[in-house]
């Protein structure tokens, strides 16, 4: 944690993490239009934010997009502030609560296990259900198949689609159907990709929830950092995390 709290210290580095908040998927160059400091100043921050965990880039033809990954600050979150906080307490400082015109959205986690272990966290409905709300997702897992999610407390179906591509323990990627509620339900199908890359003794963990509506809600996508948090919380502790949002559809 020391380092993605260095990062956040400083207050360019905040105020370039509101800037990809606000439009996320920029390149250097609109990031640097935005600052009275020199490119390589610009480039300098962003490189300790990639290195905190807190931005993520990814190639799109000859340029470099810059993503904000708020899965960091959700674990200084659930380790510094929702025990002192009140239950609804769901984010820090001024970060805002909606973001707009997104239509991919980048999330990367290290959790310290290995590939075949964290592919059977994703894929076995027992495991998923202690760190997905306590929803159970069902398939058999082949390319073209179908999947399932549900829960037993939850009043009805919370998900459907398919497996795109299926490369244990590389990679999964599925077309989705949200159906936990009517304004998720709304915005049709949208695509998650899961890529598993080992690093030493852990893996890195990125999912990628793209094919989403401009302006699409946040309910949607919103989830993604609580779910990484519990599921790297549970590989490497055996424990769940009790935040009110991971209880949703449990019988805690």
């Amino acid at each position: 944690m020391d380092v993605v709290f260095k990062a956040l210290a400083d207050p360019t580095r905040r105020s370039l993490l509101d800037e990809l908040f606000r439009e996320d998927g920029q390149t250097l160059s609109a990031l640097e239009a935005r600052f009275d400091i020199t490119r390589f100043a610009v480039m300098k921050h962003l490189k300790l934010l990639e290195a905190a965990g807190l931005v993520v880039t990814r190639r799109q033809g000859r340029e470099k997009l810059h993503f904000l990954n708020p899965v960091p600050i959700r674990l200084v979150h659930d380790r510094w502030v929702s025990k002192y906080a009140e239950p609804w307490a769901a984010g820090l400082s001024e970060l805002k609560s909606r973001l707009e015109n997104v239509m991919e959205k980048v999330f990367e986690i290290y959790i310290r296990t290995t590939p075949e272990r964290l592919w059977e966290a994703i894929t076995d409905p027992e495991i998923r259900s202690k760190y997905n709300f306590g929803a159970r997702v069902t398939s058999d897992w082949t390319e073209g198949s179908r999947f399932e999610m549900a829960a037993p407390g939850a009043p009805g179906p919370l998900g459907e689609g398919r497996n795109l591509e299926v490369d244990p323990p590389r990679r999964l990627v599925q077309s989705m159907v949200a159906l936990w509620s009517d304004e998720v339900r709304s915005e049709g199908t949208s695509r998650v990709t899961w890529e598993i890359e080992p690093v030493g003794d852990s893996c890195r963990l990125t999912v990628t929830h793209d094919e989403l509506r401009d302006g699409a809600s946040e309910e949607l996508y919103g989830g993604w950092p609580m779910i990484l948090s519990g599921l790297k919380t549970w590989l490497e502790t055996g424990e769940l995390l009790a935040t009110p949002g991971s209880l949703m559809y449990t019988d805690r």
